[in-house]
Order: C-alpha cells, then sequence, then structure tokens
C-alpha cells in the first residue's frame, strides 16, 4: 500500500515538549510494536526542515519494529523563531540545540525500551554528531545522512569562511539573511529541487506542506547561524573530539552532494574508530530519505542492515 505523505499516519501522535527552560518544541511519535519491539528511533532533521519531510521514512522505520520520534529543532518549522523576522532562521550557538537535544535525549531514553538510535540529517547530523561528541548523550547507535560537517567550496578553509561571517555579523545585524532565497519571501526558489533530490513528487510535498502549515516556511539562514555553523564543524575538527566516539556510526552521503561537502564528510567517516560510510554517485542529490526510489531504497537497505546488526529481529 502506497505511503500517504501528505497526512500525519493515524498511528502517529503530535504533541509539544517542553526545554528545561520552557521552550515548547513539536514532536511527533510512533509508538514501538506492542511485541516484538527493538528499540526507539529518535531522528533530528536539516536546516530549514520539518518532520512532515520525513513521515514516509519514520513510518518505514516503526514498521520494522522501532518506536520512532521526530522533533524540531528550536526556532524551526513549528517551534517557533529565534531571528528578527518570520523566514530567516538564526541560532547565536550550536550549543543552544546540543543543549535541548540533550534534554530531549534524557527523557525519551527513559521511556525507550532496547536499542536507542540517533538520527540527524543534514544540520541535525552535525548536531547528533556533536552532542556525542561532547558527552552529553550516548546513544547505542548513530545514523547520519548528508551530516554538514563541511561547506562547499572545499578550496576555501573553513577558517577563512568563519572570518568572513564573523565579520558580516560586526557589519551589521547578525540575524539578517546570510544569502538570497526568492523574490517572494518564503516562497521555494527555482532550482532549489536541484539541490535536493530526483524526485519530483517528494519534492513538491514540501510545498504542499508550507501551504498547508504555514508555521513551516522558513527561507535563508541568518549571518550570526553561518558563525555559529563554521565554529561548530571547526570544534568537531579539532583532534582528538571525533576519535574519542566509541558509538557503531553509518553516514550515507552523496559524492555529487552541492550543499555540503562530501569530502569532509569522507574525512570525517575516517575519523570515527566505528564508522560505516555508504556512498551515492550521480543518482543522488542531498536528500537522501526523499530520492527517487532506486536511491531511497538502498540507503533505507542500508540503514535496516546496520541495524540488523545491532538489533535482530
Amino acid at each position: 500500500m502506497r505511503f500517504d505523505r501528505r497526512a500525519i499516519p493515524s498511528i502517529a501522535q503530535e504533541s509539544r515538549w517542553l526545554t528545561p527552560g520552557g521552550q515548547a518544541l513539536r514532536r511527533i511519535d510512533w509508538a514501538p510494536p506492542a511485541q516484538g519491539g527493538r528499540g526507539g528511533i529518535l531522528f533530528m532533521p536539516g536546516r530549514g526542515d520539518s518532520y512532515e519531510k520525513y513521515l514516509e521514512t519514520l513510518d518505514h522505520w516503526n514498521r520494522q519494529g522501532w518506536g520512532v520520534t521526530a522533533a524540531d529543532w528550536r526556532g524551526q518549522a513549528g517551534s517557533g523563531r529565534l531571528g528578527g523576522d518570520a523566514i530567516t532562521g538564526h541560532i547565536d550557538d550550536f550549543g543552544i540545540w546540543t543543549a535541548d537535544l540533550a534534554a530531549l535525549w534524557r527523557e525519551w531514553r527513559e521511556d525507550t525500551k532496547g536499542l536507542g538510535v540517533l538520527a540527524g540529517h543534514s544540520m541535525g547530523g552535525h548536531l547528533v554528531l556533536r552532542a556525542v561528541a561532547e558527552r552529553a548523550i550516548a546513544p547505542d547507535a548513530l545514523v547520519l545522512s548528508a551530516p554538514m560537517v563541511g561547506f562547499l567550496p572545499d578550496l576555501v578553509p573553513e577558517r577563512l569562511k568563519l572570518a568572513a561571517a564573523s565579520l558580516m555579523c560586526r557589519l551589521g545585524d547578525p540575524r539578517r539573511p546570510a544569502w538570497k532565497w526568492s523574490e517572494k519571501p518564503g516562497e521555494l526558489p527555482t532550482g532549489r529541487a536541484l539541490l535536493l533530490t530526483h524526485d519530483t513528487e517528494r519534492y513538491a510535498d514540501e510545498a504542499w506542506w508550507r501551504a498547508t502549515r504555514p508555521e513551516l516556511v522558513m527561507g535563508p539562514g541568518s549571518w550570526g547561524w553561518l558563525r555559529a555553523a563554521l565554529r561548530s564543524i571547526l570544534y568537531l575538527r579539532q583532534r582528538g573530539v571525533i576519535e574519542a566516539i566509541e558509538t557503531p556510526t553509518l553516514i550515507l552521503a552523496a559524492e555529487h552532494d552541492r550543499l555540503v561537502s562530501y569530502a569532509a564528510i569522507r574525512r570525517m567517516a575516517q575519523r570515527l574508530p566505528h564508522c560505516e560510510l555508504v556512498r551515492f554517485g550521480r543518482e543522488a542529490f542531498h536528500e537522501l530519505l526523499r530520492e527517487a526510489d532506486p536511491v531511497r531504497d538502498r540507503a533505507l537497505a542500508a540503514i535496516d542492515a546496520f541495524l540488523d546488526r545491532l538489533a535482530p529481529k
């Protein structure tokens, strides 16, 4: 039966979760099967994302025997904004997000029997990796889809990029957009699909959800976000930070990703002590879990096989 990507499944429950400071964040949960449950997967989406984009994948994992949860990052999707307008994505320090994740993980893990898996896409992949590197959380396994551990172009050093972003923050409001989005604020720009997925129908789902739930609309990141992202990337590149992670890790990455650096992902994978890297070629863009079926099926199969080794059915 074909999954309806434009409806919240009846077995999933949307709710609000409060951070220790009282910030309300959206979350969605699929309960584990009554019998034969294997554990839980907590999935965190990327910059400007919402969990609605990943309903199909979250439901797949639930059908594989996992309890599944996904949540917004503070200041994204239906969890408010931290910038000066309703469109631009802003944060001063990625540590705000890893602190939120650590608190959510602790509470979620107490309610989750079996294996505790932490998964993230793009910026979400970066943040879950950082939270583990900081020893704020200790999942049993990590699944990272196109983790944001380096920006393009590769030829420009990250420290130079950080210097430029820091200068732009000093020259004006750090909350202002760092790049152009479209002529109409909040409207998806022409050509964006060519950065994300070959599947035009899955790409169209995002616009449908944004029209149905306008609070999900988000445009570019701010100069402050860019500065915070580069500082966090350089933290992960410090000698010994990644090497200390003992968590079994699966990374999915596209060699021709035009949003994050595949070269940086490959180097990060080589530094992780217990990491498997699954590489995709020209057939794949950035959003591997929302790609055309041949790519997406291979990505899901790799994740399923990885988790099957850790928690056999």
